[in-house]
């Protein structure tokens, strides 16, 4: 039975990790290959509920939707894709700008058009970032603040996500996006591309996910960037 949590089912409410399929060229992505391991897992003791979104604009708001109707979780990640990032980055706010430099799966390449035509010009997500990053710096994985997730895809998601929870209005569900480095498989294909093993994408979902459902107050750490 799926969990409500606007009918007093808090308590068993899912953890939503939604990863995409592949874009851009490449057979795989790791986002997807990283949250599926983790589907029916139990973490701080709630169930994981693994999805995969279409690399589309519009249609991966659409799929998000579905899933938070169909798990009505208590915490979403949602997770992307960035080659050529070295370190696990957590994403601190969302824009409400799509602006493609690439078309997405279905063709699209809208430029500077909005995510939400009447929302806000950004999001703030709701985890408790800085908690996150120090979790994953203390298990030896490398981590950072990200001040942008781009204007693709994936900040199309955050965005959407950000405002959808807002839309419907319950606080305690709280939301946010994680970048992903390249695979070592795609950085082979990507002369001098960073990369990061599976193993260290589950390793640090796993933290990330478990120090979210235990902080209630972020952590006060510096995690600012110069440029």
């Amino acid at each position: 039975m799926t969990a409500d949590v606007h009918n007093g089912d808090f308590a068993d409410a899912p953890v939503l990790l939604t990863g995409f399929e592949p874009f851009g060229g490449e057979a795989d992505n790791p986002s997807w290959d990283a949250v599926r391991r983790l589907h029916g897992e139990r973490i701080g003791g709630r169930r994981v509920v693994a999805e995969r979104l279409p690399v589309a604009f519009g249609a991966s708001l659409q799929r998000l939707r579905e899933c938070l109707d169909a798990s009505r979780p208590a915490l979403v990640l949602c997770v992307g894709q960035a080659g050529g990032r070295a370190q696990l980055s957590i994403e601190r706010v969302a824009i409400n700008v799509d602006d493609a430099r690439i078309a997405d799966n279905l063709g699209a390449r809208p430029i500077d058009e909005p995510v939400i035509g009447d929302g806000p010009a950004a999001y703030f997500s709701t985890l408790p970032i800085k908690a996150l990053r120090a979790a994953l710096l203390d298990a030896g994985l490398p981590a950072e603040i990200s001040q942008t997730a781009g204007t693709y895809v994936c900040n199309h998601v955050f965005y959407g996500l950000m405002h959808e929870l807002h839309r419907r209005g319950d606080a305690r569900v709280r939301g946010g996006f994680i970048h992903i480095p390249y695979s070592p498989a795609q950085a082979a294909r990507h002369a001098g591309a960073p990369s990061l093993d599976a193993d260290s994408v589950v390793r640090a979902l796993r933290a990330m996910v478990e120090t979210a459902l235990a902080t209630d107050v972020d952590r006060r750490l510096a995690g600012g960037a110069e440029h």
